[in-house]
């Protein structure tokens, strides 16, 4: 099986965008001779396949329809998914913030449906490794659906456990081997300690969290490991602008919190953290507070997260595995 194609001339095989004059999306996989049926007219694909890329055809109705190439963030936002996904807007500053570079091996617990994997695995580059942690198996067959649905193939530098990477990772990757620990799951504290000997001097570990509990308690666990830098946590919000002659202006919808990033460096074993100069606070946190912030065990349901149902998990993973397979004949058709 050959990858999609990410640039030039459109060919069978590549999955493509396609854009009626009214906002709708429809993504398709270019095969010679097929048709694709719209509400404004038939679209032939060997009328689309040679095309340049961002060109405009039209129906059989003469209705325009514009052609790209799906980027990241419009596969992902649309992909079959069970558990809440790592948006772009986060995995960005992930990927940008966590200084993931190519040629990096990078661990991953909390694999999901793969959005931020994908991520990933684009910015560590074919020279690079991305392993993924993840306990529910279900999660996991169905992420490795939709990343071999992108990418047109498995990504021979990606792989995968489902497992607790407290358990696992110490077993699979030798002692300050890893560059980077991505972790987004209910309570990163817990597996701090056993992760972070995996975890090479001057690395970094990045925590996703949803709640502000979540990130002090995660804070708190990295200060108290004596084996960070100081962590930095930080929150994006994204804003669209409406932009139409001089009506320009916020759009009235925007992505707001999906997540709160936390980062903090690896320092070397034999050193301490060094200490920051900050005002003294006026008071000591009252016992009562401290108690009702840490103790309460932390779960998905507490935390407000939804999860899927094993029935909605079955279906999810069909369908990705169907569309997986359907792009992967017409691939192999178009080959042959």
């Amino acid at each position: 099986m050959t990858p999609v194609s990410s640039r030039g001339a459109l060919r069978a095989g590549d999955k493509v965008q396609i854009t009626d004059p009214k906002g709708r999306l429809h993504t398709i996989v270019l095969s010679p001779g097929k048709i694709f049926h719209t509400h404004q007219g038939q679209l032939f694909h060997d009328e689309l396949i040679g095309q340049p890329e961002g060109s405009v055809v039209h129906s059989a109705a003469g209705v325009p329809h514009q052609v790209l190439r799906p980027t990241l963030e419009d596969f992902t936002l649309s992909m079959p998914r069970g558990a809440a996904i790592i948006y772009p807007k986060d995995a960005a500053l992930i990927v940008g913030m966590g200084d993931i570079y190519p040629g990096a091996t990078v661990c991953e617990a909390g694999l999901g449906s793969g959005a931020l994997t994908m991520a990933l695995l684009r910015a560590v580059g074919t020279t690079g490794t991305v392993h993924s942690f993840e306990l529910r198996e279900d999660f996991a067959t169905l992420a490795a659906h939709n990343i071999d649905d992108f990418f047109g193939q498995t990504p021979p530098h990606w792989s995968y456990t489902v497992g607790n990477i407290a358990e696992e990772l110490p077993t699979q990757w030798a002692p300050e081997s890893v560059d980077r620990i991505v972790l987004d799951m209910l309570n990163p504290w817990d597996v701090i300690p056993a992760i972070t000997t995996s975890l090479r001097p001057g690395g970094m570990l990045i925590c996703y969290v949803a709640t502000v509990p979540q990130l002090s308690r995660t804070a708190e666990a990295v200060r108290n490991s004596g084996l960070y830098a100081e962590p930095t946590g930080v929150e994006s919000l994204v804003r669209s602008w409406h932009l139409k002659n001089l009506a320009v202006r916020p759009e009235h919808r925007m992505i707001a919190h999906t997540g709160f990033l936390l980062f903090a460096r690896r320092l070397a074993s034999d050193t301490s953290p060094m200490v920051r100069h900050s005002r003294t606070q006026t008071g000591e946190p009252d016992e009562a507070d401290t108690a009702a912030w840490f103790e309460p065990e932390m779960t998905a349901e507490s935390l407000g997260q939804r999860t899927s149902s094993p029935k909605k998990m079955r279906r999810l993973t069909r369908d990705a595995g169907a569309r997986r397979r359907v792009n992967n004949e017409q691939t192999e058709n178009i080959v042959d």
